[in-house]
């Protein structure tokens, strides 16, 4: 794309996916330094004119959560004094979604407070990916354009050939996220019924479907401690599952998540690279990535040449 007023700058949060997106768009990266002061504050500055120019900031806030989150909005802070004339925040993963709303007595909503800073700060409309909460998209008063991984993911294992399988929510809550899943690759639903004891702990009660003598998928959209997970293939296997495989958009993997996989009963376990993987991870042969650069490099497109992009929110 030779247009000098379409520019994307990354964080330093998964600068891979930024020169992967830049690839497909045929762009270079904008030139910026990031750094920090003696005390720890994050310092940025852009090195190239950006005035009256329509940029994407790529920045996933994973882990340090709130140092990448911070770093994101001084991004925005610093093109919107540079005169930018669109600033689009590209937010593979958004944090504190699993904040979403008031589910015991004085807790903050927290994902509603991130949609605040992010307009506060100056994004003009936000990209995302496989929101955990799609009503998140109703906390901003800016456009958003929510995308998902399905495609990606549904592409990869049609092209496996499992035969007869079963895809698997491993919570209510993820329930519509596989039917659309099922939806795509015409298999049966099942779900799992659990109950969650404590932050980040939670006990398997029973299964919803049939998943006898059939290979098992189970769709999320966050592997965090992978404990969940973990229990899902054990119930699944458990209830007569021939072999169990996941997927999931956002590998947090925090804790003991890469060795609760790594000893797990699962075949494979696909994710993207919309947060990057720890050197560990990568060293799990069970863990396999895939990429959602294309996917979004064709949303930033759209959005830079004012085009439908409702195509790519399947």
């Amino acid at each position: 794309m030779a247009d000098d007023k379409f520019k994307v700058f990354c964080g330093t949060a998964n600068p891979a996916l930024c020169d992967a997106i830049c690839a497909h768009l045929g762009v270079a990266r904008g030139c910026a330094e990031h750094g920090q002061f003696s005390d720890g504050e994050t310092r940025y500055q852009i090195l190239e004119n950006v005035r009256g120019a329509d940029v994407f900031v790529v920045q996933p806030c994973c882990s340090p959560v709130n140092h990448h989150l911070v770093q994101l909005l001084l991004m925005i802070d610093a093109f919107k004094r540079a005169s930018a004339w669109r600033i689009t925040p590209v937010v593979p993963y958004y944090p504190y979604a699993r904040q979403d709303r008031k589910d015991r007595p004085r807790v903050a909503i927290s994902a509603k407070l991130v949609a605040d800073l992010l307009e506060t700060a100056g994004a003009s409309r936000v990209l995302s990916l496989d929101l955990h909460a799609p009503q998140i998209q109703g906390y901003f008063n800016i456009p958003v354009d929510h995308l998902y991984a399905s495609p990606v993911l549904v592409e990869y294992f049609e092209k496996k050939h499992l035969g007869s399988i079963t895809v698997v929510s491993p919570d209510a809550g993820g329930v519509e996220r596989a039917r659309l899943f099922a939806k795509r690759i015409d298999a049966p639903l099942a779900i799992v019924d659990k109950r969650r004891i404590d932050i980040n702990v939670s006990e398997v009660m029973h299964l919803i479907g049939d998943v006898e003598g059939r290979p098992a998928l189970v769709i999320d959209d966050i592997i965090d401690t992978a404990g969940t997970l973990v229990k899902t293939a054990e119930a699944l296997l458990e209830n007569g599952a021939t072999k169990v495989f996941a997927a999931c958009t956002h590998p947090v993997l925090s804790g003991p998540a890469v060795e609760r996989i790594r000893n797990s009963p699962f075949e494979e376990v696909v994710v993207t690279d919309s947060v990057p993987l720890s050197p560990t991870a990568k060293d799990v042969s069970k863990i396999k990535v895939l990429s959602v650069a294309p996917l979004l490099a064709r949303g930033i497109q759209s959005i830079h040449e004012e085009t439908s992009i409702s195509e790519l929110f399947i």
